[in-house]
């Protein structure tokens, strides 16, 4: 006699790497395979933000004193890392929110840097300026275009939980940077009314030891482009629905906001929350469903399928894809955390990043 049938999985998913320090979030592959990875201070004890994995080894990168802040508003050392992205050029960008534990953020410590991967050495530091970086930001996520300006543009997403969200732009050029959807609706969170996040099969809500549940409040997070550079996609880590905008409208210092939020296209209800957003060179975007222990993805003709799920996939976090044909995802068991647990840290370690094979390349805008 047999017992009940049980959930399947679907797709292939490779373990490329166990963690068994801190939790990751970010992942991104250079072109000659090398694979980087963050750890935001959020509470676990981090050696070091950036790491290159390197015969089975977590190596701080590019070296320990890059990852020994002297405070959170040093700009000559990671002090809490988000995101990392290998761009079309073939160099690792670091997205420091300079925010360990979400504190509100101080000149320096939020910051861009991109670190060329010829010699492992920083080239360029960019910070920004207190109205572009407000004191309640936090660096999510970011996506280049080579193409657009004298040396590019980069457009990153703001999901503070506790101030205005939006997307910021950057001219790779100046280092100039200006905010756009400045707490426009499509960037924030949803009221609990509207989404109410099941995961594992409970309601995912911050939980504090002391005091009522409190709905997520995180904003715009996941961040794609086009294939072709002409769309820039986003949504909130607490909803259900997804955006895109005009890159022209943003990347347009001198253009109107409101010309810029009217730009603005609703790409319906994607079917579960997302954390991170990726594009590839074949038109179709990749979404997580933490709420599904899946990864999914829109065709070019808009219909969706699901390219992964496994039980395994606990919180797929970010996405990279390489140009080895693969797309590489970690999995964090963020809604674990204390935050979530009334104090309990219900994480179970190791951490894992895996990956699985797409029959389509990076988007390289260049």
């Amino acid at each position: 006699m047999t017992g009940p049938v049980a959930d399947e999985p679907l797709g292939e998913l490779e373990l490329v790497h166990s963690f068994t320090g801190p939790m990751p979030t970010g992942v991104s592959v250079s072109h000659t395979g090398r694979v980087f990875v963050n750890f935001p201070k959020w509470g676990d004890e981090v050696p070091a933000t950036v790491v290159e994995l390197r015969d089975g080894a977590e190596v701080p990168f590019p070296d320990q004193r890059w990852n020994s802040p002297s405070g959170d508003d040093d700009a000559t050392a990671f002090v809490s890392v988000q995101s990392i992205v290998v761009d079309p050029a073939d160099r690792l960008w670091v997205l420091d929110t300079g925010s360990p534990m979400f504190r509100p953020t101080a000149p320096g410590g939020p910051k861009l840097v991109r670190v060329d991967l010829d010699t492992d050495s920083v080239g360029q530091v960019i910070t920004f300026p207190t109205d572009v970086a407000l004191p309640t930001t936090y660096l999510n996520d970011v996506r280049f275009d080579l193409r657009r300006g004298e040396a590019g543009t980069a457009y990153i997403t703001d999901s503070s939980h506790s101030g205005p969200n939006g997307i910021i732009v950057v001219d790779l050029a100046s280092g100039a940077s200006w905010r756009r959807l400045h707490d426009h609706p499509s960037t924030k969170a949803e009221p609990l009314a509207a989404f109410r996040p099941v995961v594992e099969g409970r309601p995912l809500l911050e939980r504090p030891v002391d005091g009522p549940p409190k709905p997520i409040a995180m904003g715009s997070d996941g961040i794609a482009i086009s294939h072709d550079g002409a769309r820039l996609y986003y949504c909130p880590l607490a909803s259900r629905h997804w955006y895109s905008v005009s890159t022209e409208a943003l990347a347009d210092p001198a253009l109107d906001d409101g010309l810029v939020a009217a730009s603005v296209a609703h790409e319906g209800d994607k079917g579960g929350g997302s954390d991170g957003l990726e594009s590839d060179d074949a038109g179709r975007l990749y979404l997580t469903s933490y709420e599904h222990n899946a990864v999914l993805r829109r065709r070019a003709d808009g219909e969706y399928e699901t390219l992964v799920h496994d039980p395994r996939l606990l919180w797929p976090d970010t996405m990279s894809v390489a140009t080895d044909g693969y797309l590489y995802v970690t999995a964090n068991q963020l809604h674990r955390q204390p935050t979530y647990q009334r104090g309990q840290d219900l994480r179970r370690k190791p951490y894992a990043l895996f990956r699985t094979r797409i029959d389509a390349g990076p988007v390289l805008l260049r």
